[in-house]
């Protein structure tokens, strides 16, 4: 297994981590989910490894224009999965998928120069 890197293209936390692992010469997939919409399977396997609440981004824009109803929906993986394949940019980016199945969420280049 290789390195995946998910989330979107054009998200400037995104470009951070790309020039980073450029930087560092680390090879690696990207998976668009604008291009590549995420499994329910993927996701819970994030949500299995980070926790329902680290997946969720809930500082973006689509998440603050939810009503509550749609909130809260968020607020269990198996309400939640659909509405976030759905609604991709509400997931946490980048989401890093190590070759020994681990993951970290967010940019931190700390933690990430740690797992490779």
């Amino acid at each position: 297994m290789s390195l995946f890197v998910y989330g979107i293209k054009n998200c400037n936390t995104m470009k951070k981590t790309f020039d980073f692992l450029e930087s560092q010469g680390v090879k690696y997939d990207f998976i668009d989910y604008k291009k590549q919409k995420p499994t329910p399977e993927l996701l819970q396997s994030f949500i299995e490894k980070a926790g329902l609440e680290s997946v969720i981004n809930k500082k973006g824009m689509t998440y603050r224009k939810m009503d509550e109803s749609q909130r809260k929906a968020l607020e269990k993986a198996n309400t939640a999965i659909p509405v976030l394949a759905d609604n991709s940019s509400m997931i946490k980016r980048p989401i890093i998928l190590y070759p020994d199945g681990s993951i970290t969420l967010g940019f931190d280049s700390e933690e990430i120069s740690q797992k490779l």
